[in-house]
This record gives structure tokens, sequence and C-alpha cells, in this order.
């Protein structure tokens, strides 16, 4: 048996359980400072370049429509 009360028992699995976590965020954030941040700032401008050329063709067919005569309207009966 036993010197632990049930209350601390629990109190000592709470503790470690929250260790555990502490320990994978830290894993976490090594890792996202380690290899996501660092590809993103390679890779951003491109990702930027490609978004400002869809911006781009998008702005093309704005105008291309503004351009365009109106329809005549439909003939009445």
């Amino acid at each position: 048996m036993t010197d632990e009360s049930p209350k601390q028992s629990w109190d000592k699995r709470i503790r470690e359980a929250a260790e555990h976590v502490e320990d994978d965020v830290r894993r976490l954030v090594t890792y996202l400072n380690d290899e996501v941040v660092p590809d993103v700032r390679r890779n951003g401008s491109e990702a930027l370049r490609a978004a400002a050329t869809e911006l781009q063709r998008l702005a093309q067919r704005m105008e291309d429509s503004n351009r365009k005569p109106p329809s005549p309207p439909p003939p009445r009966v």
C-alpha cells in the first residue's frame, strides 16, 4: 500500500502530464523556429509573386470586361 492519498496521487499525475505537455510545446516551438519559419522566409517571396501574378490577371479581366460595349437590350415584343 502507498503512503499517498488519492488526492496526492492525482496531483502528481497532473504535474507529470503538465511536464510532458510543456516538453511537447518546447519541441513544437523549436521545430517551428528551426524548420517552418526559415522555409516560409525562403519561399514567401515566391508565394507573393504568384499571388501578384494572379491579381494582375484578375485586374486585366476586370478592365477588359469594362471596355466591352454593353450588349443591346432584347427586342420588345
